[in-house]
């Protein structure tokens, strides 16, 4: 798997159209007067309100409790990840697996009685498949590619949802890892926007989409790649709601 090979992606029906329309309102926040001052305030308030929305599509409780001590153990989790991301940007731009076993560790520490297991891809029954389509994904994430950001960013997404690669806590991982994504591909180069948002909004759409996604048919992948860039763009109004507090 390469770059190259996502091309023919563009080639779904609205898919080249969507990625456009997507880049579109995601470049346009950053050139809102608070995030052109810097964003750091706004991008760590969009951090955390995509914490909370991945923590709500796994099951948790999203609410940050009023005196701030958070007992969910999958938003503690979601948080912790949300908190790294900037350390583990150049981790995941020169060894993606390094940075996913890293998120995991940070994600699940508190869902699983066997710490051993932390970080570790599952072995068991298909164990060889999940780590050869690991490797894949990492060299489709360090190697050149020609697809937009919403379409490489899509893929990452998808197809770390569709593997399950630890056995807890992997969507709070693949979407943790998508922003990653979405930052290292420059779609949004400060982690501005909140497509979690739309996921946790759309739950049902969301896992149909992504299910699809996994079976791997033409109509499947131009159907999560369509929801993930409509995600993006809804990200981008979250965004906008957050500068806007921020003036």
């Amino acid at each position: 798997m390469n770059g190259d090979l996502l091309r023919p992606l563009l080639d779904l029906e609205g898919v080249a159209e969507a990625a456009r329309a997507a880049q579109d309102a995601v470049f346009s926040v950053h050139r809102l007067g608070p995030n052109l001052r810097g964003g750091s305030a706004t991008a760590a308030e969009a951090s955390v309100r995509a914490a909370r929305a991945s923590a709500g599509i796994e099951g948790g409780d999203p609410e940050i409790p009023d005196g701030g001590e958070v007992t969910d153990p999958v938003l503690a989790g979601a948080l912790r990840v949300a908190e790294a991301a900037e350390s583990l940007l150049p981790v995941w731009r020169r060894a993606p697996l390094q940075a996913l076993a890293r998120m995991h560790v940070l994600a699940a520490t508190d869902l699983v009685p066997d710490r051993d297991t932390l970080g570790r891809p599952r072995s068991a029954p298909d164990g060889d498949q999940v780590g050869r389509r690991l490797e894949l994904l990492a060299q489709l994430v360090t190697g050149a590619t020609a697809v937009p950001g919403p379409v490489l960013t899509a893929v990452v997404h998808g197809e770390l949802l569709a593997l399950r690669p630890f056995g807890t806590a992997d969507g709070v991982v693949a979407r943790a890892a998508a922003r990653l994504t979405m930052v290292a591909s420059g779609l949004d180069p400060k982690g501005l926007t909140v497509p979690e948002v739309a996921c946790f909004r759309r739950q049902g759409p969301y896992r149909a989409a992504a299910e699809a996604f996994a079976v791997g048919t033409p109509e499947g992948v131009r159907e999560w790649l369509l929801f993930c860039c409509a995600a993006f763009e809804t990200g981008a109004h979250e965004a906008r709601s957050i500068a806007e507090a921020a003036r």
